[in-house]
């Protein structure tokens, strides 16, 4: 029955809604001889043409806000890449970049063998990178430390692909891993005793390239050459170095996920003078000269310099797993040596070095500095991060360097040196230093061994 109802209910609405659409039609056809109003057709036309200036105007609008995300340059500032400015599809970018150590440097025992305990500037580097197009970058990195100014890196690199790049201009040859690792990221404030045997720095071109993300790195150029421990901007003589090194990662998972070894070599033919002999000294981890040849500023003829091929080789490793890090490295470099109007003879000295380093606060050890877990932060009850650090390493002097090419009465034939430090990481950028570095001798003085050298280094270090 309510359906019945329900029917005639509908059909009675239905008559009733048809009745006044026609009495609304007759209205409005009563009213034409009147007005002139637009017709629903025409009214729909202008209000379809609104809609479609309006996404119009939507477009345009969006157009111009992509063009201008396209255009826009961004400035940033952090500790990974200090002050930068970059281009917004980052094909051009300018970063500014900054290393300051402050250091003291306290000798324990220093009676027979003095040196001065003093507050200085170890380094001072303001750091200028650049990206230019799509495959060029450069690096500029002079260094106002220690009172003098000594251009440490100018180069270039056109960076092709990962497995394929050109460097050219001053920067490391690749030979030494702890040379090779940055002054900010290495464990103690002085680099160990092996160091000596190594390039600083020179002037070349390189070719490098990187294998499937680092399990694969490789490096080969060609360089003025310079000896030991040497910081070149130049060359005296036609003959060149030639240094090449490979580097392998193979294991990207696993326990043994941070284990990378290596080997570099270099070789060149060396011609010094008896007034530019193009031969090194060698220094204790307290900055000491422990070692050098004959010189004589009164007898320049019985200088000693370098007269022939100059070469090195150097296995390496280091293996990184959670707080713990270990590297190690081992040096042998062949130099011949002669006097005026004497023979030539190639003289071989060896090094080695090992380091180990462990996290106190659980922060994930590597080949570069570490970000504290909990930056330091008084108010929020945060410390840092602490590293707790040892090393071994050695120096050995060619026995037949001994008397012809360096005086047995004040140069020790051998240096020997283990140290312990603690590093304290405020944040990425900050680093307090505190080393103890204990080095013996074998021989140096007329009548026995040289003067132990007892040395303790401080550094506050700020990096970015």
């Amino acid at each position: 029955m309510r359906t019945v109802h329900g029917w005639a209910a509908g059909i009675v609405v239905g008559l009733a809604s048809v009745g006044l659409v026609r009495q609304g039609v007759a209205q409005q056809d009563s009213t034409k001889g009147d007005t002139v109003p637009a017709s629903l057709e025409s009214r729909i036309d202008a209000l379809d043409q609104q809609v479609r200036i309006l996404q119009r105007l939507r477009e345009l609008a969006a157009d111009s806000a992509a063009a201008a995300a396209k255009d826009k340059v961004s400035a940033t500032a952090s500790a990974k890449d200090g002050f930068s400015i970059k281009s917004a599809d980052g094909k051009f970018a300018v970063r500014l970049k900054g290393l300051v150590q402050t250091d003291a440097r306290i000798f324990l025992s220093d009676k027979a063998a003095p040196a001065t305990t003093t507050f200085f500037l170890r380094r001072a580097r303001p750091i200028l990178e650049a990206t230019v197009g799509k495959y060029l970058e450069f690096r500029l990195q002079p260094d106002f430390g220690q009172g003098q100014t000594v251009l440490f890196d100018a180069y270039s690199d056109v960076k092709i692909a990962p497995a394929f790049a050109i460097r050219v201009g001053k920067f490391k040859p690749a030979v030494d891993l702890e040379r090779y690792q940055s002054a900010s990221d290495i464990v103690f404030a002085e680099r160990a005793l092996a160091t000596n045997l190594a390039p600083n720095r020179d002037i070349g071109l390189q070719l490098s390239g990187d294998i499937s993300t680092g399990a694969f790195t490789w490096q080969a150029g060609i360089y003025n050459g310079v000896p030991d421990l040497g910081n070149g901007d130049g060359d005296v003589s036609d003959a060149k170095d030639v240094a090449g090194r490979v580097f392998l990662q193979p294991f990207k998972l696993g326990a043994l996920a941070g284990l990378g070894f290596g080997v570099a070599g270099t070789t060149g033919l060396e011609r010094g003078t008896i007034l530019a002999p193009a031969l090194a000294s060698y220094r204790t981890p307290g900055q000491q000269t422990w070692f050098k040849y004959r010189s004589s500023l009164t007898t320049p003829a019985n200088n000693i310099f370098a007269d022939g091929r100059r070469s090195r080789v150097a296995p390496q490793a280091y293996f990184y797993s959670g707080p713990l890090g270990l590297h190690g490295e081992y040096i042998q470099s062949w130099q011949a040596v002669t006097k005026l109007a004497g023979t030539p003879l190639k003289l071989k000295h060896t090094a080695w070095q090992t380091t180990g380093s462990i996290f106190l606060t659980g922060e994930k050890n590597s080949f570069k500095s570490a970000a504290p877990k909990k930056p330091f932060d008084p108010k929020a009850g945060t410390f840092g991060a602490l590293e707790l650090a040892a090393r071994y390493s050695e120096l050995s002097i060619d026995d037949a360097t001994f008397p012809t090419f360096a005086n047995p009465a004040n140069t020790p034939s051998k240096a020997k040196a283990w140290a312990i430090g603690l590093n304290w990481y405020l944040a990425k950028a900050i680093k307090v230093v505190a080393d103890y570095e204990h080095t013996t001798f074998t021989g140096g003085t007329a009548t026995g061994d040289r003067e132990d050298e007892n040395f303790v280094a401080t550094r506050v270090q700020y990096s970015f």
